[in-house]
Formats: C-alpha cells, sequence, structure tokens
C-alpha cells in the first residue's frame, strides 16, 4: 500500500498514551505497547527498536517523512501503523468506535466494571476473609468520636494494606451514612478537570450504586464538563480499591466518585473544565440541599521517589529518613486542618516529592472543615533494589 491511499488519520498518525511493559520471548526481548485507559483490550508486542520510532507518531509528521527521517522501509513501517491502529492505540475513527462501544456498554449497565477490587479477591466471601485478617494486625485506633473522613492509600493492597485498615478499623461500629464521596487521582485518563461520573462501581462484593440525587443535581450544575472524560474512571484505581472495604462496612452503600486535579499545576485547557474550587463549592451546595449523612475518603499516596519515578539514584536510608521528614512536615500543614495553609505549603517546596494526592486531600478540608484530624499511621513501601518506594498515610478527620 502507498501513503497517498493511507486513511487521514494514518497518513499522519498520532499515538494514544500508552505504557509500555518489557517482555521476553524465546530468549528476546520486546516491549509490549499496553493502553492504560483499557479502551483497548489488546496488545502490542513490538520489538525495542520500533518501540523507539513510535516517538515519532505526534500527528506532526506523515509516514513517508517518517520513514525518511529513521531511514525505515515504507511498506513495513505502514503496516506497523496499520496494527497500531487495529488494537485503538491511534488516535482516530476506530479508537473513537471502540470508546463510544465501551461507553455504551457502561451506561446501559449502569455501572464501570469490576477493575482494581478484583486483587482483594475473587468474591465477596475471599475479600470478607482478607479484610479480617488485615484488621486482625491492626491496632485498634480506639477513635475518640464519629469520624466524618478519612485519608487513605490507594496503594496495591499487597504494600498499602496496613494503612488501608489502619485507617478503616475504626469506622466498624460507626452507623452507615447515606453516601459516601470518594475523592480520588487520575492517574491515566485525558480529563484535565474534576472528572465525576453518573455511573456506579462493581467490585468482588457487589455493585456500589450512584447515589443518584447527589450526581443529576452536580451535572444538572456543571453540565457535560463534568462527566465528559468519565470513562477516566474506568481504569482509575483510586476509587476502586476502597469500594470493598466501604462494603465490607456498611453493604452497598451509594457513591459520588471524582477525580481531581493537581492544583499545583496548570490546566491544560480551563474552559469547559471544572476546576477544584468549583467543584468543592458545587458539590457543599448539593449536599446541603439533598441532606442527610456524608462521609467523605480522600483516597491518597503520598511520596512517589526512586529510580522508578526519574531520580538518579536508588533508595537508600537517608533517602527514605529525608523523605519521611518532608513527609511528616507536610502532614502537618494538612493535620492544621487549613486548605490554604497546606496547598500554600507544597506550591512554595514545589512538590519534590511528588505527593500524588493534593488535590483531593485539599478538596477533603475544604468540605469538612475538620476540627481535629488524627495521624493513625504512616507507611513507606520500598523494594529491596532501592528502585522505588511509595510513602502513604492513615488519616481520621472528625
Amino acid at each position: 500500500m502507498s501513503t497517498s491511499s493511507l486513511p487521514e488519520h494514518l497518513e499522519k498518525p498520532n499515538l494514544r498514551p500508552i505504557q509500555p511493559i518489557p517482555v521476553q520471548k524465546d530468549g528476546k526481548q520486546f516491549v509490549a505497547l499496553r493502553d492504560p485507559c483499557m479502551i483497548s483490550k489488546q496488545t502490542m508486542v513490538v520489538p525495542p527498536n520500533v518501540a523507539q520510532a513510535l516517538q515519532f507518531l505526534r500527528g506532526q509528521k506523515t509516514v513517508k517523512e517518517i520513514c525518511e527521517f529513521i531511514n525505515a522501509p515504507e511498506d513495513q513501517f505502514i503496516k506497523l501503523v496499520q496494527g497500531l491502529d487495529s488494537v485503538g492505540l491511534l488516535w482516530g475513527p476506530t479508537f473513537e468506535k471502540m470508546e463510544e462501544d465501551i461507553k455504551n456498554e457502561i451506561a446501559q449497565q449502569g455501572y464501570f466494571p469490576m477493575h482494581a477490587a478484583g486483587s482483594l479477591g475473587e468474591n465477596a466471601d475471599a475479600c470478607r476473609k482478607a479484610i479480617n485478617e488485615y484488621f486482625d494486625q491492626t491496632e485498634d485506633p480506639e477513635l475518640e468520636g464519629t469520624a466524618r473522613a478519612i485519608v487513605a492509600p490507594h496503594l496495591d493492597y499487597q504494600r498499602g494494606w496496613p494503612n488501608y485498615a489502619a485507617a478503616y478499623y475504626g469506622l466498624r461500629n460507626q452507623p452507615k451514612p447515606d453516601r459516601v464521596v470518594i475523592l480520588g487521582t487520575n492517574h491515566f485518563g485525558l480529563g484535565d478537570g474534576v472528572v465525576g461520573t453518573e455511573h456506579g462501581f462493581q467490585s468482588p462484593m457487589g455493585i456500589c450504586p450512584p447515589d443518584k440525587g447527589v450526581t443529576e443535581k452536580l451535572v444538572e450544575r456543571f453540565g457535560r464538563p463534568l462527566i465528559v472524560d468519565q470513562i477516566d474512571h474506568m481504569p482509575e484505581h483510586s476509587i476502586q480499591l476502597h469500594l470493598p472495604w466501604l462494603q465490607a462496612i456498611w453493604g452497598d452503600v451509594p457513591v459520588v466518585a471524582a477525580l481531581l486535579p493537581d492544583p499545583l499545576a496548570e490546566m491544560i485547557e480551563e474552559e469547559g473544565r471544572v476546576t477544584g474550587d468549583q467543584f468543592v463549592e458545587g458539590l457543599r451546595s448539593v449536599l446541603d440541599e439533598v441532606g442527610g449523612t456524608t462521609f467523605f475518603v480522600a483516597s491518597s499516596d503520598l511520596s512517589h521517589v526512586g529510580p522508578q519515578f526519574g531520580e538518579p539514584r536508588p533508595v537508600d536510608e537517608q533517602r527514605r529518613t529525608d523523605v519521611e521528614q518532608h513527609d511528616r512536615e507536610m502532614m502537618g500543614k494538612f493535620i492544621s486542618g487549613d486548605a490554604d495553609e497546606f496547598l500554600s505549603a507544597m506550591k512554595w517546596n514545589k512538590n519534590p516529592t511528588r505527593w500524588c494526592s493534593v488535590g483531593n486531600m485539599t478538596a477533603l478540608l475544604q468540605l469538612t472543615a475538620p476540627e481535629t484530624i488524627e495521624l493513625v499511621d504512616y507507611r513507606q513501601a520500598y523494594d529491596d533494589n532501592g528502585q522505588v518506594m511509595v510513602s502513604s498515610a492513615a488519616m481520621v478527620l472528625y
């Protein structure tokens, strides 16, 4: 096939965000190209030198121009581009059809399919067993009142369970709220502002329905900008990892889920997007209108350090000590309960250890105006090779 007969979106191919994963086959090294948004269910495997050529697929150069620049055979490169398109890894009509089909499926069933929460257990009994075993290893925080909110991690259960358990342990004897607002972080999606959703979520424990009374009023208030990117919730783990814990304690409690942007980063496109401050004001107004009791969860990891996050040196004992000192200083600002002070401190030091949840933690303070915040636990999860360390905490807001 000649480049002149290529469809427009293939003539100047534009690669969607992908997650490259090193793999081996028959003793040879390859790169698996995965769609982190999970729109495409297929993974394309290419040699490393081909993976390097993907950097030129930015929708600016034609296939012919790229081939001339990297000295690649035109017919083989066309096959590569066609292959990428066939599995939905290029922007264009193939991907758009895949996306539309998934949106329609989710809208019809009313909930996002199970994803990250499935790692806790295959079914409700397995999840309850795992959670009870975690609780058995957790010290009772002996909460001194009725909690209104918690900060808990969205780290995988294997590394993060001590802080999940510490945060949720004290809630077991609290009355079931009318709804839970879960504030997450948008790790993989395309939404540039707050991303809400009309849908519920599936976990091994069942279906967490949406609080339609709240979500419908939020959509009325903000319109399409709030939910235009709601497909971002499908691959996002920061909401879904909390569902089994909430369901184990309170059953299939209605949820209001929102992914909050980083207030330290400028929005690429402010027009047509909902900012964190706008969302907080709108949600506060809606909750006052609908009444009832609301519990809040900020799904928040703290520092991300080590070569896996672009740092030049492995994480050693001194680095862990320095990170903990910084974490505790910033947690102190959060525990003061002053959202402006917490955010100002983060802006001043430019978030050097890459806290990923400044947005939802700030929103949590704004929404709850807590009288007291208790730090229940703090942990650092790191590997023996010093490649990665992620810190997290369990906090309770009264």
